[in-house]
């Protein structure tokens, strides 16, 4: 048994009598996936440690060798301020009932003098009396045909609303991002007039006078897409394609060079 200890930095995630190990292994890998790794066990069925819950856990070991087991609920939540009580259910108890992220914007509120979230068992959850241990019950808007979820499920839940409340917005926190430079305007503006050339000749501008409105309808359109160079010299290939112009000299199959499209 272990001491339990307050964080700073983290909210702790409290898995009351969990029944399988490779339950505690999946709800360590939510939680490396989201930045936490305070885990801690309240009499696990199958003891500790667990080779089980290390290969279920798919490379968090960082999480797994820090778990802490306790005897009883109230020595694991000793010295947390604030805590969290999931459930999917009613409870008989009087408690505030937030959901997951509004829950985690206040736990990061409060972290300073320590936060944890419990999660009962795999088939009966939290008893009324481990629920009553917490200073709010935290619920999720799950389907009312369907509210069951798992450790791992509903842990990943709180651990990925935790991340959330502590960034500006969610593209904040992607790993990577589209690396897509738009074109200059210069290229832009002459794709712009090669497509008009090319749709006055077709006789697109339909009658004359309305040409103005309709090419800027559709310069409108194109900047809108957000073209990338690669993307403008496509577009112009195309354009050239349609018009059946000259393009940069090719070997026939007699080996004469040829400029025109659509032969060799």
């Amino acid at each position: 048994m272990s001491e339990s200890t307050s964080s700073s930095t983290e909210p702790a995630i409290i898995l009351v009598a969990p029944q399988l190990s490779e339950n505690v292994g999946t709800a360590a890998r939510a939680m490396a996936n989201f930045g936490l790794s305070d885990l801690r066990l309240v009499a696990p069925r199958e003891g500790w440690p667990s080779e089980k819950a290390r290969a279920a856990a798919s490379g968090a070991d960082h999480v797994v060798d820090r778990v802490r087991v306790f005897a009883s609920l109230a020595e694991a939540v000793a010295g947390l301020a604030h805590v969290y009580a999931a459930t999917a259910r009613a409870r008989e108890v009087s408690k505030l009932v937030l959901g997951p992220r509004e829950t985690a914007r206040q736990a990061r509120a409060r972290i300073a003098g320590g936060v944890g979230f419990l999660f009962g068992r795999e088939k009966s959850g939290l008893t009324n009396e481990e629920v009553s241990l917490a200073d709010a019950i935290l619920t999720f808007p799950v389907s009312p045909d369907f509210a069951s979820l798992n450790i791992a499920q509903a842990v990943l839940l709180v651990a990925y609303e935790w991340r959330l409340s502590g960034i500006a917005g969610e593209e904040e926190g992607l790993p990577f991002a589209a690396m897509i430079e738009q074109a200059p305007r210069e290229q832009l503006i002459g794709m712009f007039e090669h497509l008009e050339r090319a749709l006055d000749e077709a006789g697109f501008f339909r009658p004359p006078e309305r040409k103005p409105h309709l090419s800027l309808a559709i310069r409108a359109m194109l900047q809108r897409a957000g073209l990338s160079e690669q993307e403008v010299r496509t577009l112009r290939g195309m354009i050239a394609a349609l018009e059946r112009r000259p393009t940069r000299p090719h070997v026939m199959d007699d080996g004469t060079v040829s400029r025109e499209r659509g032969k060799g």
